[in-house]
């Protein structure tokens, strides 16, 4: 994708420019939810359990700052640089309301989406939606055999967009945020086929 295509309602999809960096950073990814993924162990150590459970108050959730271009520039750099990565922007009126870095690995066929975030006043839009098809579509291209995410179990607002696009559960890390700011949060790998 190297030209910008736009939607109904004005939102511009185009690749990363490095001139994006800045936006793309300062991006609130922040969200609310009154539900959150419990995790539990089966008694025989064999398994693990996964139910939706309310939360009284709601959970709002604050992502510390970090780097958001692991993937590169989306291409940005050269036709040879980062060629099996791409960072996805949205923009509505010139301004950066969304983004999608990933990244395609060859030996495995995944295409895994390492960010993906849309500004909570652009949330429910098809935003998210239509960053996702533009990584499918890029996935295609590289040959992917299917996309590959990783969620926090509090993100449940996330769990049930990604659910709607087609990704389900493949397996989950209780250990991946120990030591982090979200440390006692399980991370669930999910994924959906390319084709």
């Amino acid at each position: 994708m190297t030209t910008a295509h736009g939607s109904a309602d004005g939102i511009v999809y185009r690749l990363a420019r490095p001139e994006d960096a800045g936006a793309i950073e300062a991006l609130d990814s922040s969200f609310t939810t009154a539900t959150v993924f419990e995790v539990t162990a089966s008694d025989a150590g064999l398994g693990f359990l996964l139910r939706e459970v309310p939360v009284n108050p709601p959970v709002h959730k604050v992502f510390p700052p970090e780097e958001h271009d692991e993937q590169g520039s989306g291409g940005a750099a050269g036709p040879d640089v980062e060629a099996d990565a791409r960072t996805f922007v949205a923009l509505d009126g010139g301004e950066v309301c969304g983004f999608a870095a990933v990244g395609y690995a060859a030996w495995n066929r995944r295409l895994t989406i390492e960010d993906i975030e849309v500004s909570p006043g652009h949330r429910g839009r098809g935003i998210g939606r239509a960053l996702m098809e533009h990584a499918v579509e890029f996935a295609r291209e590289r040959g992917a055999d299917h996309l590959w995410l990783e969620v926090s179990t509090v993100n449940a607002p996330a769990v049930h967009a990604y659910r709607r696009m087609g990704f389900d559960f493949c397996g989950l890390d209780t250990t991946l945020y120990g030591g982090t700011p979200s440390a006692g949060e399980q991370a669930l790998y999910m994924s959906r086929p390319c084709r």
